[in-house]
C-alpha cells in the first residue's frame, strides 16, 4: 500500500478524472493521514493548488479541516458524492425530444442524457474531450453530433436547450469547461434556456468561492485556461440532488463551512 504522501501525489497530478471521481479519490488519501493535521492542511492545500477549479475539492477540504475526526469526515464525504442523485433527477427533467448542446465529456449531465433515448444532443468539443463523448453517446443509443469549437454559436442556436457542468458553483457565478462562457453569453442573447449541472460538493460558500475564484484569476494567461468562470445571471436553472431550481436556491445549498486554512495561502 502506497504511504499517503505519495497517495495524495498521485492524485494530485491526476488529470482526465471527473470531479466526483477525484474528490472520493481524495477523500481517500486524506482519510489515510489520520490526526496529523499539519499533513492533512499540506494534503487539502497540495491537492488544492493542482485543481483549483474542482469545487468538490474545496468542499471536502473545508469538511475535513473543521471535523473532530476527519478521517470519518472523508469516509462520508465520499459516501455523500456516491448518493448524488443529481444524473437520474436532471434525466428526468429534461424536456421530451428536444435538442441539447453540451460541451466536452461533463461527468453529470452526459449521465442524464444517457439515460434519455428521445433527445438529440450537439456536442461541441472542449479539451478534445468532445468526440469521445460523442461515439459514447451514439454506442448508447443516443442521437448525438459532434461539433467543432468553432460551430458553438451555430449549435446554440439550434439547440432548444444548454447544458453546462458546473466544477464549482458560488453566489455569483460558476466554474465551466472553457467555452462555457461563449455558450452562456450566446444562449442568453437569443432567449435560449441555460441549466447549469451543479451536484453534491458543486456548491460552495461566498468566501470559498472568492478564494477559488482568486486562484483562478490569478493565472499568468487566462485565455490559455481550461475551465473558466460563468456569470451565474447568464443560467436560468440549477439542476442538482433536489431537482432543477432557481439560481437563489441554488446557492443556498452551500453546505460547507469556510475554514482559514483555505483563505489566502500561496501557491
Amino acid at each position: 500500500m502506497p504511504h499517503p504522501i505519495e497517495r495524495l501525489r498521485w492524485v494530485a497530478r491526476a488529470e482526465g478524472a471527473g470531479a466526483s471521481l477525484l474528490t472520493r479519490e481524495a477523500a481517500a488519501a486524506l482519510a489515510s493521514i489520520g490526526d496529523d493535521l499539519p499533513g492533512l492542511v499540506t494534503g487539502c492545500r497540495r491537492l488544492i493548488d493542482r485543481h483549483p477549479a474542482v469545487g468538490p475539492l474545496w468542499w471536502l477540504a473545508a469538511r475535513a479541516l473543521a471535523a473532530e475526526e476527519p478521517m470519518r469526515e472523508c469516509y462520508v464525504a465520499a459516501s455523500d458524492l456516491d448518493a448524488d442523485p443529481t444524473s437520474s433527477v436532471l434525466a428526468a427533467h429534461l424536456p421530451d425530444d428536444t435538442t441539447v448542446t453540451v460541451l466536452g465529456w461533463p461527468e453529470q449531465a452526459g449521465d442524464a442524457l444517457r439515460r434519455r433515448g428521445d433527445v438529440e444532443v450537439l456536442v461541441v468539443d472542449s479539451k478534445d474531450e468532445g468526440p469521445s463523448f460523442c461515439r459514447r453517446l451514439s454506442a448508447d443509443g443516443v442521437e448525438a453530433f459532434d461539433v467543432t469549437e468553432s460551430g458553438l454559436g451555430g449549435a446554440v442556436r439550434e439547440s432548444g436547450l444548454v447544458l453546462l457542468e458546473a466544477s464549482a458553483l458560488g453566489p455569483t457565478g460558476f466554474v465551466a469547461t472553457t467555452g462555457s462562457l461563449a455558450a452562456a453569453a450566446v444562449a442568453k442573447g437569443l432567449g435560449i434556456d441555460v441549466w447549469v449541472v451543479a451536484g453534491a460538493g458543486r456548491v460552495l460558500p461566498g468566501r470559498l468561492w472568492e478564494a477559488l475564484v482568486a486562484r483562478l484569476e490569478g493565472a499568468d494567461d487566462p485565455w490559455a485556461l481550461e475551465d473558466e468562470v460563468v456569470p451565474l445571471e447568464w443560467a436560468t436553472a440549477v439542476a442538482g440532488p433536489g431537482g432543477v431550481g432557481s439560481i437563489e436556491d441554488a446557492v443556498k445549498r452551500a453546505d460547507c463551512p469556510v475554514v482559514p486554512e483555505l483563505l489566502g495561502w500561496g501557491s
